[in-house]
């Protein structure tokens, strides 16, 4: 589907067909969807949200940055991930303070991604946390941790 057919489906259709319309938009690359999918953020549909968050890390964009800092204050889980998982993607070191905080979120997922991101920014700014982290109780992310001090 052709990218102008996206944002208006993106800002029309049902909470189905805008999440969709809002992952294939990502897909596409397209930097002019980046408005509609910068509003989509905040769309009262969760699954609109959290697609159109990782949607706009896939732009490639530079210029979407700020909106996923942002984004991983949101209230939900999922979108938390998503925007740490698209400042990873992008290698967004303005992420990094945002990403450091999250490694206290209480939701393991997002800590995990958090880590994971953190590795591959490879921002000596992360090396405190990552070491604490890496000397966790929990095995998992003591090892999610080494790997990205490895990185570093």
């Amino acid at each position: 589907m052709e990218t102008k057919k996206l944002i208006e489906q993106l800002k029309t259709g049902t909470g189905f067909a805008r999440a969709r319309a809002a992952s294939e938009l990502g897909k596409t690359r397209e930097l002019s969807a980046i408005n509609a999918l910068i509003s989509a953020l905040n769309d009262p549909n969760l699954a609109v949200r959290n697609n159109a968050t990782f949607a706009l890390a896939e732009t490639g964009s530079a210029e979407v940055i700020p909106h996923l800092v942002k984004a991983l204050d949101d209230e939900e889980e999922c979108v938390r991930t998503s925007a740490a998982k698209g400042l990873g993607l992008l290698r967004a070191r303005e992420g990094v303070p945002g990403l450091i905080k999250l490694m206290e979120d209480p939701s393991y997922v997002v800590k995990k991604n958090a880590i994971r991101s953190l590795g591959k920014i490879k921002s000596l700014q992360a090396i405190q946390a990552l070491r604490e982290a890496s000397a966790s109780d929990d095995p998992e992310i003591s090892h999610l941790a080494g790997k990205a001090l490895e990185h570093l």
